[in-house]
């Protein structure tokens, strides 16, 4: 079985960082999450990728283009869904035997 690939916790922490920063500027803050957000969502898929890459981005994109979800960490809280993903190992079910 091929091992996902799971990116840097430090680069999802500076990926929520990026995208709480626009609280620094309250109206400019607000303009920038509408250029951030596809950035964002484009940045998470590549990272992620497969399903988890899927549905975290257009959640990335509906949390960071909404004013006042910029607070969820999004890149964090899916790289410590990937991890937990990769740790566990799918086995094979073995075949029922007959009497």
């Amino acid at each position: 079985m091929e091992k996902k690939y799971t990116p840097s916790l430090w680069v999802c922490i500076l990926f929520d960082l990026l995208g709480m920063a626009s609280y620094a500027i309250p109206v400019v803050g607000e303009v920038t999450d509408v250029i951030w957000a596809p950035i964002s969502a484009v940045i998470f898929y590549r990272l992620f990728g497969g399903t988890l890459g899927t549905f975290g981005s257009v959640f990335n994109f509906i949390e960071e283009l909404f004013p006042g979800l910029d607070f969820i960490p999004t890149f964090t809280i899916s790289w410590v869904v990937q991890r937990i993903a990769n740790s566990y190992k799918v086995g094979k079910v073995a075949p029922m035997r007959s009497k």
